[in-house]
């Protein structure tokens, strides 16, 4: 089954074709970094216009990859939340328009389904001299963190579309949080790479706190953005380089032992990671390394936003029945579970 898979729910314009759920034939994105790194963040109106100018060229991009055309398309998997309603409208729009006119199956993906799905698609093995190789098919019940710039969520996942939310973010997500101490050290945007990139020269010298909240596997970033924005003010920061390692090592340190510890008490088979975050290199190594249960993480360039993931998460969907209507809309703020 050969889907195409659509994605547009903040600033990446991406499409991709994927063969039952894990063959990657073409992923095509159009990035806006450039565009919004002058404003510090995503500019809704400037996003979605973005999208209505680079989508129908990356889709033509994906086919062509793919060496197929649309006749050779079984079904569409396109996102429609959550995320920005005027971006999500332009690829939700496109999709539906595609699959009246070929005939086409289409199905809705959360977007937060789709970073977990990426956990289904090839990774780089060390042994493959640079080829993919897959892994053996995530085994459930098992805890996923999903960490992004909108999100920082615990699920349990006990098979396919099948979720229990068990911890939150509180008020900043991490992604938000590395975004905001990036701006406060003078770092630029996205914040996430910046701080990594600034960390590695640094030594998490500085003492910043850790919100456990005992008792819940939520979580909350505000208290140590805060605490890191209160130094800057008062000077008391000698190293940008040692302030990056600090939040990064405070932020991450609290991401790793919450998922740890909620994995052990629901007894699950295996941990995923997913999501933007899931790039940073410190979270992948101190969530393999403090982990006794085995912990899967897609390669970083299906961690970011891409379609190749929303294709993947599409093909289960359509596998269980999962069709939509061409009444199909948006949600803006869709949850997972």
């Amino acid at each position: 089954m050969r889907i195409l898979g659509i994605e547009s729910s903040c600033d990446e314009t991406a499409a991709a074709v994927v063969e039952d759920g894990v063959k990657i034939l073409s992923s095509q994105v159009a990035s806006q970094v450039e565009i919004h790194a002058r404003y510090g963040g995503v500019v809704p109106e400037v996003a979605s216009r973005q999208h209505i100018l680079a989508i129908l060229p990356v889709i033509d991009q994906a086919l062509a990859s793919a060496g197929a055309g649309f006749s050779d398309l079984d079904a569409i998997a396109v996102t429609i939340g959550p995320g920005l309603s005027g971006s999500l409208l332009v690829g939700l729009n496109v999709a539906k328009a595609v699959a009246f006119a070929q005939g086409l199956p289409v199905t809705g993906v959360n977007h937060l389904e789709g970073h977990i799905y990426a956990n289904w698609l090839p990774y780089s093995s060390p042994d493959a001299e640079g080829e993919k190789a897959h892994h053996p098919a995530p085994q459930f019940p098992l805890v996923c963190l999903i960490v992004s710039g909108g999100h920082s969520n615990l699920v349990l996942m006990k098979g396919h579309g099948q979720y229990v939310l068990l911890g939150r973010t509180r008020d900043d997500a991490a992604g938000e949080a590395f975004d905001k101490a990036a701006r406060i050290l003078g770092l630029g945007y996205p914040g996430g790479p910046a701080i990594e990139q600034a960390a590695r020269k640094g030594i998490a010298s500085i003492k910043l706190p850790r919100a456990t909240m005992k008792g819940t596997y939520d979580f909350s970033f505000s208290g140590v953005k805060t605490a890191l924005l209160r130094l800057a003010e008062g000077g008391k920061l000698s190293s940008v380089a040692d302030a990056a390692a600090s939040f990064q090592e405070a932020v991450i340190d609290v991401l790793v032992n919450k998922t740890v510890a909620v994995a052990r008490e629901q007894r699950v088979k295996q941990i995923l990671l997913a999501g933007g975050v899931a790039s940073n290199g410190l979270l992948r190594r101190g969530l393999v390394e403090s982990s006794p249960i085995p912990v899967l993480i897609p390669d970083p360039v299906w961690c970011t936003d891409n379609a190749a993931m929303i294709a993947a998460c599409g093909y289960f969907r359509l596998k269980s029945g999962k069709i939509d209507g061409l009444d199909l809309d948006v949600i803006p703020s869709l949850k997972l579970a």
